[in-house]
């Protein structure tokens, strides 16, 4: 079952659009560009970047960081029916 945000976007090109223009905008600021670079790094240090093992960098609680299995990382916080 495809989330609500999913599912308004399918129905509403336009709102879509916007959204995607405004996610470009944002990925290249140089804030967005440093973390996610930091967060390649953590993965490429880990060994873990690009060879296909399914785990990435999950942040933790506490502000560290973990190896977890990506489905179970990018499920989280959803917003998925309890």
């Amino acid at each position: 079952m495809a989330s609500k945000s999913t599912s308004y976007y399918k129905s509403h090109a336009s709102a879509l659009k916007i959204k995607q223009e405004y996610q470009r905008e944002y990925n290249k600021k140089p804030a967005a560009k440093k973390k996610r670079a930091a967060l390649n790094k953590d993965n490429r240090d880990r060994g873990t970047y690009g060879n296909g093992d399914n785990l990435d960098v999950s942040h933790k609680q506490g502000g560290g960081t973990k190896l977890e299995g990506q489905s179970k990382n990018r499920a989280r916080n959803r917003g998925k029916a309890k």
